[in-house]
């Protein structure tokens, strides 16, 4: 029996822990969400500036660059499956998510900074084979840390609306990292050696994001109850995910979306500087980065209001047309970009609040039907849809990018300008517009997760959980 039961204390309470139900105290949420500002920090510097640092700085060409970038993804997504699943099947006194934060922190670090640093004196091939080992161990490194943290996330709460605060608190802490990022990014810019500068960075972030990712993880309690209550078989657990109608439908949204997405990222330094013109792409994603973190305290009580489902369709929808609005910008369009990001920006934060508490309730539903908890598994599966369409995405990216005549630092040819428009603006809008008509078919609401927590909580009642 464990120390808590023998307390009479509710299973999963203690340090940095509430019992089941309830509101979660703040200091659970923000240990929770801390690591996410370090690692925002990375996520977004390596999708703003990772490809033009490879191009503009290190002179790399955009094929080869995209073609790195495209691997790593795939090769990300595909090592997302297994850890999420030795994540749930993780079995330690430490927990089922803990030990793995903990041990993959400081390599995360490592190859963070790997990827930013290379040695000056590489050049050509050499040159690419150090970033092509820094890139791809970066992506496969921060899924060790990722999966298990998003699916802590899931586990801390089984309320259906204290869910979406749980990740409204991390998307929160995420965004502080990010614009932090956007910050460092214009002091790069304007650097006279910027990749001394970036060198420099990068160390005190990775160990920073250590830090903060082995502190939150020493603090934070695991509910017990869920140690032993992995999947069996890794084939099992990823055949129940597909089993499962609600998070079918939703790999299939998340894939199309993901398509048109991937392009965004790699594409704004590429936009701002080369069609608009007169524009710190900086700036761009800084506004889109204040809009989406000032308007993240209102999808909770929204949520409640008008139901996760209403509220993630207004993003899907208003993402598809706010990207489709860039096509028609061209050169001194400066008002109408920040004008787009901003509104972009809104919307993006409630997709990105909503897509996890909705995410955690598929995984409820999946429990209500198998017995077991695969937060890590469900997670994983939808992280390697989103990572294998952005894969092949960016790879696209690249090569249309070359072929089309673009050249770097200089102004760029009609076709070259008409390239960058049509797969920043049409593909996007045409993908979050195909996806968002998908997910109309969304069924699992409010009434039937009560009714799924209601059963469970009545079988651990049985089992003496």
């Amino acid at each position: 029996m464990s120390e808590s039961h023998s307390k009479g204390v509710p299973p999963g309470t203690g340090p940095g822990m509430t019992a089941p139900r309830g509101r979660l105290p703040f200091t659970t949420l923000f240990a929770y969400a801390v690591p996410t500002s370090g690692i925002g920090f990375m996520f977004f510097m390596a999708l703003l500036y990772l490809m033009i640092f490879s191009t503009d700085v290190l002179l790399i060409a955009p094929a080869v660059v995209s073609v790195i970038l495209g691997v790593s993804r795939i090769l990300d997504a595909v090592t997302d499956p297994l850890a999420g699943y030795l994540s749930d099947r993780t079995q330690s006194r430490f927990g089922r998510r803990r030990p793995w934060l903990v041990l993959s922190a400081l390599p995360l670090a490592g190859v963070f900074l790997m990827m930013w640093a290379p040695p000056a004196t590489l050049e050509g091939p050499a040159l690419t084979a150090w970033m092509a080992v820094a890139i791809i161990g970066f992506y496969a490194t921060m899924t060790l840390v990722n999966v298990p943290h998003i699916s802590w996330g899931a586990e801390l709460t089984p309320d259906y609306h204290e869910r979406t605060r749980v990740f409204g608190a991390r998307l929160l802490l995420l965004n502080v990292g990010a614009f932090t990022a956007i910050l460092c990014l214009l002091y790069i810019i304007a650097a006279d050696e910027p990749r001394l500068v970036v060198g420099r960075l990068m160390l005190i972030v990775g160990v920073l994001t250590a830090l903060m990712t082995i502190g939150s993880a020493v603090y934070l309690r695991e509910r017990r109850e869920f140690v032993q209550r992995g999947p069996e078989r890794i084939v099992g657990a990823y055949t129940d995910v597909v089993k499962n109608p609600h998070a079918r439908l939703l790999l299939i949204v998340f894939f199309i979306e993901s398509l048109g997405g991937a392009t965004i990222g790699v594409l704004t330094p590429y936009m701002a500087t080369y069609v608009i013109g007169d524009i710190s792409f900086p700036l761009v994603v800084g506004t889109y980065m204040i809009c989406m973190t000032v308007t993240v305290p209102l999808w909770s009580p929204l949520g409640r209001r008008f139901g996760k489902k209403r509220l993630w369709l207004f993003s899907m929808l208003g993402t598809a047309f706010g990207f489709g609005g860039f096509f028609f910008l061209g050169e001194g369009d400066v008002m109408q970009t920040f004008v787009l990001a901003g509104f972009l920006g809104i919307v993006a934060g409630c997709g990105n609040v909503m897509a996890p508490s909705v995410q955690s309730d598929i995984v409820d539903f999946d429990e209500h039907k198998t017995g077991e908890r695969k937060e890590g598994g469900y997670f994983a599966a939808f992280n390697f849809i989103q990572k294998s369409a952005a894969g092949v995405t960016i790879m696209l990216t690249g090569f249309v990018l070359q072929f089309s005549g673009y050249e770097p630092n200089v102004p760029q040819s009609d076709s070259a300008i008409l390239a960058i428009k049509s797969l920043y603006a049409l593909f996007p809008f045409a993908c979050y517009l195909i996806g968002s008509i998908l997910f109309l078919r969304f069924s699992l609401n409010e009434k039937e997760h009560g009714v799924i927590r209601n059963d469970l909580e009545s079988r651990r009642r049985l089992n003496g959980d």
